[in-house]
């Protein structure tokens, strides 16, 4: 009985020293953190909804801070980017399909979200749709969290979080001061907005405001973009549209709730309200919701 109790004892304190086995010793993989380099930073986070792992990369340039999320097989997901000194974000879905009719993008996480223009013809550049706005002062709250975009019925996320160190980092990049500088805009003044670059090239059209009677209506032309007006809409709509000239008139041609919208002006120092005494230097057509209205502009 002694040698049995011997053995047993033996047997156990020689299982108690054995080593694990090799696969148990590795580290699971989102214990591993890589050393980032002096030019990026990336992070892998798993997302515990879908099981799916998509990975943060940070990647400050002398341009632009780049902040993307990469699938599974390294393909972007979605960009947030800060130009360089600009005082802009930009945040691109490469996998949205552009709708003519839509100019809203919104994004954010944990109840934070912030509204951007968006370009209703896409991004040729980073494919998908990428809305553009003045960097947001919640930014740090908007990225802090698990990332969500939407644009129409579209939507992208919710994706994990950034690393706290990755989204510090942007947010750090994007609220660097634009630095002042002597070059013209390509309108002359101010900040280039998404409403004065179509297909990459910059859109020369002087600022216009429009009217018209009976019934009346208004119009704010800046570059390619129209803000509609009415009795019923007074603070206005606005219209993303192709901008078009030729040696008589100016087009604007858009859509308005999936509706045909089409603005032309030409010049016509003798156009009148028909209200008042006034002259204008354009006469105008509107086609909205299948009518065709007439009145006036002058530079604004």
């Amino acid at each position: 009985m002694r040698l049995g109790l011997i053995t047993t004892a033996a047997v156990l304190l020689a299982s108690c020293g054995k080593p694990q086995d090799a696969t148990d010793m590795q580290p699971s993989p989102t214990a591993i953190a890589a050393s980032p380099s002096p030019s990026s930073s990336i992070s892998a986070r798993s997302d515990s909804v879908t099981g799916s792992t998509e990975r943060w990369s940070l990647q400050p340039t002398g341009q632009e801070a780049v902040l993307a999320l990469l699938g599974t097989d390294r393909s972007a997901v979605v960009h947030l980017i800060c130009p360089g000194g600009e005082d802009q974000l930009l945040v691109n879905v490469p996998g949205f399909r552009p709708i003519d009719s839509e100019e809203r993008l919104s994004f954010g996480s944990d109840g934070h979200a912030a509204a951007l223009v968006a370009d209703p013809g896409g991004d040729a550049q980073r494919g998908g749709v990428t809305g553009a706005g003045k960097v947001p002062g919640n930014l740090a709250a908007l990225v802090g969290g698990r990332l969500s975009i939407s644009y129409g019925a579209q939507s992208s996320g919710p994706h994990p979080a950034p690393p706290p160190a990755l989204s510090r980092a942007f947010v750090a990049a994007c609220g660097k001061k634009p630095v002042a500088s002597t070059q013209p805009s390509p309108q002359g003044q101010g900040t280039v907005s998404a409403c004065s670059v179509q297909d990459g090239k910059a859109v020369r059209v002087s600022p216009r405001s429009a009217i018209g009677t009976e019934p009346f209506w208004a119009a704010r032309i800046e570059g390619r973009c129209v803000v509609y007006s009415h009795p019923e809409d007074q603070d206005g709509t606005r219209v993303w549209t192709r901008y078009a000239k030729n040696l008589k008139s100016e087009t604007w041609a858009g859509a308005l709730e999936g509706q045909p919208f089409e603005l032309k002006a030409w010049a016509d120092q003798s156009c009148s309200d028909g209200m008042s005494d006034n002259r204008y230097s354009f006469a105008v057509e509107l086609k909205v919701r299948g009518e065709l209205r007439r009145g006036c502009a002058n530079a604004s």
